[in-house]
């Protein structure tokens, strides 16, 4: 019987990268563009095109069930700018579960951030209205519904400009540059 040795790499993926290893006809950059293809290792979760942030690649499938399935409560923790001013009547709207057009969302964790994340810079930026003030909210979902961070919160009428993501469970991107990759065990994730 052949052992598999599993692999856990830690990715910041920049924004504008898409989060697969094939590429196709469109110039995007891909996971490929910054990891070494390793034999079946995969995202854990989505991360779109137009989101940044901590990308973890593995080939457990074990671990990757039990960080993706809703029904083991794994927390993910995104900071998430948006413009607009948040208030504490639109944070208990988006703590309390947002209706999208595919139901309900779990309830969420939820705050706002009295400044701003120290976040290395987005290439391209982000766009700046000199009239329209932008806020920085902390979030953590407990599921991972299609884009749903930013149609959660388009939903109380605070557009996203720009999310990262932070966190998955106790791992953090903590000091780490978009690109940049870290390899870790599974005891990074107990």
């Amino acid at each position: 019987m052949k052992i598999i040795s599993r692999q856990y790499i830690l990715l910041y993926k920049p924004f504008g990268v898409l989060s697969r290893f094939s590429k196709d006809k469109s110039s995007d950059k891909t996971l490929s563009d910054y990891v070494s293809l390793s034999k079946n290792i995969y995202p854990v979760g989505r991360l779109d095109k137009d989101s940044e942030g901590l990308l973890l690649l593995t080939n457990d499938n074990e671990l990757k069930h039990k960080l993706t399935d809703p029904k083991f409560n794994h927390g993910r923790t995104y900071y998430v700018q948006v413009e607009g001013l948040l208030t504490i009547e639109k944070i208990n709207l988006l703590s309390s579960g947002v209706v999208l057009k595919d139901g309900l969302t779990k309830k969420a964790s939820v705050s706002h951030l009295d400044n701003p994340p120290i976040l290395q810079p987005r290439i391209p930026a982000i766009r700046f209205r000199k009239n329209i003030p932008t806020s920085w909210v902390k979030i953590e979902l407990k599921e991972g519904k299609n884009r749903q961070i930013r149609r959660m919160t388009a939903s109380v009428g605070l557009p996203t400009l720009r999310i990262v993501r932070v966190a998955i469970g106790n791992v953090w991107i903590e000091n780490m540059k978009p690109g940049e990759i870290r390899y870790l065990t599974k005891k990074d994730f107990t």
